[in-house]
C-alpha cells in the first residue's frame, strides 16, 4: 500500500497598505499552530482529504493595515521555512492573501515562495489560496504550481476557495505528473469598490469562469483584480489558468484576460459617490431612507487603512441636526485605545471628555474633542475593550484594537441597533453582506485616508506603467 500523501499548511495572510502610516506588528496577528491550525479547516476529513498526512506549520492573520514590521514577517518565514526542514513532503497549501508589503520588500509573498523553494526543492507541488485583491508576480506564479483566488467581492467564497486549492492539489498529487499553468499580467488598477461582484461587470467577468473552468484540460481559472494601495511593481490586476492541457489552459487564460482589458471603462463604483459633506446633506434631506448608511472608505481598516482619521467624523459633528439630537446617527469608529483607557473604569452614563482618533494617521483634523456621556461598554472580539460616547445624536464608537464595523452584533454590543439610526458612518468600502441587508440606502464618502479611492490623489512612485485608470492613451 502507498505511503500517504504528506502536505504542510501554513502562510501569513495579510493586505498592507503602503499609504497607510500604520505598521502591522505580531499584536496585530492572529497566529494558529498545531491542531488548532487544522481545526481551520472543516474538510480535512472528508473522504477525498482524510489519507493525506496534513501537517500544520503557522499560519498568521491580520485585519488589513499598513506594512508588516520585518522582524514579525521574518520570524514567520523562518518559522515555515523550519517546519519544512523536519521531514519530506509532497506539497504544500499556501494559504495567503497575497496583498502583504513588507517595509523595505518589493514583493512579500515572492520572498515567501522563494524561501519555500530553496528548502523543499522544485519537485513537490504548492497550491496557493489567495484573496482576488492579491497581486500574483512572476516570482510568486514560478514558484507555485496551482494558485486560485476568491471568486465573490463581498468575499463570501473564502473557505470554498481554501477548499479547492486543497482539493487541486491532492488530486494533481494523485494523478502524478505538474500541472500546467498560464499567466496574463493585465494593466488595470482599480479600488474594490469599483469591482464589486454584485454588480457589472465583474458579475459577468467573474460568470465565466464556471464555464471555462469545466473544459477538457482546464482545472482552475482565476481573476485578480490587484490591490490598488500598495505602489510596488507587482500591483496590478492578473490572470491565471491551470490545467492538464497546455494549449486549453492556455487559451483559458488569454480569454480571461482579454475580456478583463475589454471592460476596463466599465468599471464603477458600486454605490453613489460624493464628499463627506455631499453623502451627508443625502442622508440628511427630508425623506431619506432609513437607516442611511455613509462609507468612510478612505480610512477603511479592511483594506488598509489606519481606522483613527477623524475627517468623517468631524464633518458629522459640524451638523447642527446631528449635535442637537434632532437625528440619531453612529460614527463606527475610532481606534484609540488611550482614549478607551481614559474612560473604560467609569460608570456608564458618566460625563466624559477626551479626544480621539488622529493619533496614527495624523492628517487634518486630527484628534477630536467629544464632551458628552458614556453610552456603553463592551468587549468585542475584534475590537478589544470597546466604548460608545454620546455626543447629542451621535454616539461614536471607540475601539482598543482596529476592527470594522461590518457585523450588526457589534454594534449591539454597545446597545445599538441600526434599524433606530438615521444615518450610519461606518469605516468600509462597499458594505459587506449585513450592513448591504440593513441599509435603507446608502453612498460611498470619497474620503482622505490611507486608502483614498481616488488613485489619482495618491502618490504613486514604484508602479509598473502604464496601467489603468492613471495612463489612458495605450494598448494593452
Amino acid at each position: 500500500m502507498p505511503r500517504p500523501l504528506r502536505v504542510a499548511i501554513g502562510g501569513i495572510h495579510i493586505e498592507s497598505s503602503t499609504f497607510s502610516p500604520h505598521l502591522s506588528g505580531t499584536a496585530d496577528f492572529d497566529v494558529t499552530r498545531g491542531q488548532a491550525l487544522l481545526d481551520r479547516y472543516g474538510w480535512l476529513n472528508d473522504p477525498w482529504a482524510a489519507e493525506v498526512e496534513w501537517v500544520p506549520l503557522v499560519h498568521a492573520r491580520a485585519l488589513p493595515g499598513g506594512a508588516v514590521e520585518p522582524a514579525a514577517y521574518d520570524a514567520w518565514k523562518a518559522e515555515i521555512v523550519d517546519g519544512l526542514a523536519q521531514g519530506t513532503f509532497d506539497g504544500m497549501l499556501l494559504d495567503i492573501h497575497g496583498a502583504m508589503s513588507v517595509v523595505g520588500r518589493q514583493d512579500a509573498e515572492g520572498d515567501l515562495i522563494t524561501a519555500i523553494r530553496q528548502v523543499i526543492g522544485s519537485e513537490p507541488l504548492v497550491s496557493t489560496a489567495m484573496d482576488l485583491h492579491g497581486n500574483v508576480s512572476q516570482t510568486l506564479f514560478d514558484g507555485c504550481d496551482l494558485l486560485t483566488c476568491y471568486r465573490t467581492a463581498p468575499h463570501v467564497d473564502v473557505w470554498e476557495t481554501r477548499e479547492r486549492a486543497a482539493r487541486n492539489l491532492v488530486q494533481a498529487l494523485r494523478e502524478g505528473g505538474r500541472p500546467h499553468k498560464a499567466l496574463v499580467h493585465v494593466p488595470i488598477l482599480l479600488p474594490g469598490e469599483m469591482t464589486s461582484t454584485r454588480i457589472e461587470p465583474a458579475s459577468s467577468l467573474y460568470g465565466r469562469i464556471p464555464e471555462i473552468e469545466a473544459r477538457p484540460g482546464v482545472i482552475d481559472a482565476a481573476i485578480w483584480i490587484g490591490f490598488a494601495w500598495a505602489d510596488e511593481p507587482r500591483c496590478m490586476g492578473a490572470v491565471v489558468a491551470t490545467g492538464t492541457d497546455a494549449a486549453a489552459t492556455d487559451q483559458a487564460a488569454r480569454e480571461l484576460g482579454q475580456a478583463f482589458w475589454q471592460a476596463r471603462e466599465d468599471f464603477a463604483f458600486v454605490a453613489p459617490t460624493g464628499s463627506m459633506d455631499d453623502c451627508l446633506d443625502a442622508a440628511l434631506k427630508d425623506g431619506a431612507a432609513r437607516p442611511y448608511f455613509i462609507s468612510d472608505s478612505g480610512d477603511n481598516p479592511g483594506a488598509g487603512g489606519a481606522d483613527d482619521v477623524t475627517y468623517a467624523l468631524e464633518r458629522m459633528l459640524a451638523r447642527p441636526e446631528i449635535r442637537d439630537g434632532s437625528v440619531r446617527a453612529v460614527f463606527a469608529s475610532l481606534y484609540d485605545p488611550e482614549a478607551v483607557a481614559r474612560i473604560g473604569h467609569l460608570p456608564v452614563g458618566s460625563p466624559v471628555s477626551v479626544r480621539a482618533g488622529g493619533r496614527i494617521d495624523t492628517r487634518e483634523p486630527g484628534p477630536v474633542p467629544l464632551e458628552g456621556t458614556l453610552e456603553a461598554l463592551a468587549d468585542d472580539p475584534d475590537g478589544g475593550r470597546v466604548a460608545a460616547v454620546r455626543v447629542g445624536g451621535l454616539s461614536v464608537f471607540l475601539t482598543s484594537r482596529r476592527m470594522q464595523y461590518r457585523l450588526l452584533d457589534s454594534y449591539r454590543r454597545l446597545g445599538v441597533d441600526v434599524a433606530d439610526v438615521g444615518v450610519v458612518t461606518v469605516k468600509i468600502g462597499y458594505l459587506e453582506p449585513e450592513l448591504f441587508e440593513a441599509a435603507a440606502d446608502w453612498m460611498l464618502a470619497l474620503t482622505p485616508g490611507g486608502v483614498d479611492q481616488d488613485l489619482l490623489r495618491l502618490p504613486y512612485r514604484n508602479l509598473t506603467r502604464p496601467i489603468f485608470p492613471l495612463d489612458r492613451d495605450f494598448t494593452s
